[in-house]
């Protein structure tokens, strides 16, 4: 049963992250480059409707996934919300009144695919433990590291290096609040009410608050073409990441199945770069 709610609640924040990132990309391209990277950028985007329709399906979206991942691992769980793609490009399409082509039918089936293939020799566990103030300190540390010096080149630069580095940025933040998500459901689920006194939660908010800044920067910045198949594909590489090292997680156990699991990643990052070149996702 707890695999059930995991799989189904992670598919379910993957439709609402992919619709819910075209329609704050529409929204933050129209934002001035000088508000990039501020706080000042959240408070005109707020004043757009379609950015805030696209925040509240962010926020469900966010929802969906503490739920999954309060009743599954982050090895299983980031896989499948990292689909959104799958979702952002028909509807993509259907607001511009076009059609699939083969190569972006091509890129879902290799996405769809490989991330079944990556989980059927996976193995499961029910996700609950809590990793203590010491197993964070790696995460953390790579994590703020790797943000420190690529947020300054992505000031630096312009086009696509700029926005290929706020999307790295992002990413590695939304893998970090991944993780953070999974350590406060698990804290739910056992404390309760009594989560508010561990340090979880208010850490998830000051993470929460950093990764939109550096997404909607990413948005901002340039074609979705660049951004969202980064996120995609380095947001569940961290959060994976974060699982094994700070939660205990395990990927495959024998030879075969870790050669399965690698060679089903190799084909849902194909799938993502393809979706990515699509021109329903570049300006």
């Amino acid at each position: 049963m707890n695999i059930v709610v995991a799989v189904s609640s992670a598919l379910m924040a993957a439709v609402c992250f992919g619709i819910g990132s075209v329609l704050q990309h529409e929204a933050a391209r129209q934002a001035s480059m000088r508000k990039s990277m501020r706080l000042r950028l959240l408070l005109d985007l707020v004043r757009r409707p379609r950015w805030l329709a696209g925040l509240g399906l962010s926020i469900l979206s966010f929802a969906f996934l503490g739920l999954a991942l309060a009743f599954g691992p982050l090895v299983l769980v980031l896989p499948l919300a990292a689909t959104d793609l799958l979702f952002a490009l028909p509807f993509l399409a259907l607001r511009r009144g076009e059609q699939l082509t083969r190569w972006e039918k091509t890129g879902m089936v290799c996405t769809a695919g490989g991330v079944a293939v990556f989980l059927m020799v996976l193995p499961l566990s029910d996700g609950a433990t809590v990793p203590g103030v010491r197993d964070w300190v790696p995460a953390f540390a790579a994590v703020v590291g790797a943000v420190a010096l690529l947020a300054p080149l992505g000031a630096w630069r312009l086009g696509w290096i700029r926005t290929a580095a706020y999307a790295v940025c992002a990413a590695l933040m939304l893998a970090l609040l991944d993780g953070l998500a999974k350590s406060t459901a698990s804290r739910i689920r056992t404390d309760g009410l009594d989560v508010i006194l561990h340090w979880e939660p208010y850490a998830l908010m000051a993470v929460g608050v950093t990764g939109l800044v550096l997404s909607q920067s990413a948005f901002q910045a340039g074609s979705l073409a660049v951004s969202l198949p980064i996120i995609d594909t380095m947001e569940p590489i961290g959060a994976v990441a974060i699982g094994i090292v700070v939660f205990g997680e395990q990927l495959a156990l024998t030879g075969w199945a870790l050669t399965a699991q690698v060679l089903g990643a190799a084909a849902a990052v194909t799938g993502i770069v393809l979706l990515g070149r699509s021109p329903l996702a570049a300006e």
